[in-house]
C-alpha cells in the first residue's frame, strides 16, 4: 500500500514537473537536433540532408520568435504592442509552422525522391496548398490574428502524409530496402509521420484554448492533456533527428 502511494505522488510529480517545464523542455530538444546537426554539418554538405539542419535550426529561429509575446506586457518590452493585431502570436505560428514547414518538406522530398510522378504529385499539391492558404487568410483577415485555423493544418499533414507514403513506396521499390536502417531520409519520414499523425486530431479543439476563451471557461484537464501530448510527440520526433543525425551516413551519389 504505501509503495503504491509512493508510486501515485512520483507520478503526480513526474507530470506536474513535465507540465510545467513543457517549453523548456521542448526547446531543449529542439536545440539538441539543430546543435547535433551544425556540429555534424560537414558530414552532410554534400547531400540533401543539409536542407534539413537548415530547417532544423529556422525551427528554433521561428520558435524564438514565437516567445514575443512574453513581452507583450505592460511593464515590459514590447508592451506597446497590446491592444495591435499581433499581440498574440497565432498569426506567427500559423505562417512559421503550419505554413512554412508543410513548404519545406515539400521541397525536401522533391530533393529526395526520384520518381517523377511522385515529385510532380508533390509540387503541385504543395503549390496548391500555398494557395488555398493565402486565399484563405486573406478572406479570414481578422480571425488570422486570434485564432488557429484547423482546415490549413489538416490539408498540411495531408502534405506530410503525401511526401512520407511516397517516399516509403520509392524506398520499397528500390534496392534502399536492403538498407533503409542507414538512411536518415528514412528516420525523418518515420518521425514526422509519427509525429503528424499524432498531433493532427489535436488540432481541432485548439481553439478551445485559445486567449479569447475566459480562463474560467477552459477545460484545464483537456490542456494538460494537450501539453503532454505535444510535449511526449516533440521530445519522440527531435530525439530521432538527433539519433539520426548521428547514427547516419549521407548516401552516395
Amino acid at each position: 500500500m504505501v509503495v503504491e502511494v509512493v508510486m501515485v505522488i512520483h507520478n503526480e510529480l513526474m507530470q506536474d514537473f513535465l507540465l510545467n517545464n513543457y517549453s523548456l523542455l521542448t526547446h531543449c530538444f529542439e536545440a539538441m537536433a539543430a546543435l547535433t546537426g551544425l556540429f555534424l554539418f560537414n558530414r552532410y554538405k554534400y547531400s540533401t540532408a543539409k536542407y534539413f539542419i537548415y530547417f532544423l535550426v529556422y525551427v528554433i529561429v521561428g520558435d524564438f520568435t514565437n516567445m514575443y509575446t512574453w513581452l507583450v506586457y505592460p511593464d515590459k518590452l514590447l508592451g506597446f504592442l497590446m491592444g495591435t493585431l499581433i499581440e498574440k502570436n497565432y498569426w506567427w505560428s500559423t505562417l512559421f509552422w503550419r505554413i512554412g514547414a508543410i513548404m519545406f518538406f515539400a521541397f525536401y522530398y522533391r530533393k529526395v525522391i526520384k520518381n517523377q510522378s511522385f515529385k510532380k504529385v508533390i509540387k503541385y499539391t504543395s503549390y496548391g496548398f500555398l494557395s488555398f492558404s493565402v486565399g484563405y487568410i486573406l478572406l479570414n483577415w481578422k480571425a488570422f490574428f486570434t485564432s488557429y485555423f484547423p482546415i490549413i493544418s489538416i490539408l498540411g499533414a495531408i502534405i506530410v502524409f503525401l511526401c512520407t507514403v511516397f517516399y516509403f513506396i520509392e524506398i520499397l521499390r528500390s534496392d534502399e530496402i536492403l538498407t533503409f536502417y542507414k538512411s536518415i531520409n528514412f528516420y525523418i519520414s518515420f518521425a514526422i509521420f509519427i509525429w503528424w499523425l499524432i498531433i493532427t486530431p489535436i488540432v481541432f479543439y485548439d481553439n478551445y484554448t485559445s486567449y479569447e476563451v475566459s480562463v474560467y471557461q477552459r477545460d484545464w484537464d483537456y490542456i494538460k492533456l494537450r501539453r503532454f501530448i505535444y510535449l511526449s510527440a516533440n521530445i519522440f520526433m527531435y530525439s530521432t533527428f538527433t539519433f539520426a543525425l548521428i547514427w547516419c551516413r549521407p548516401q552516395k551519389k
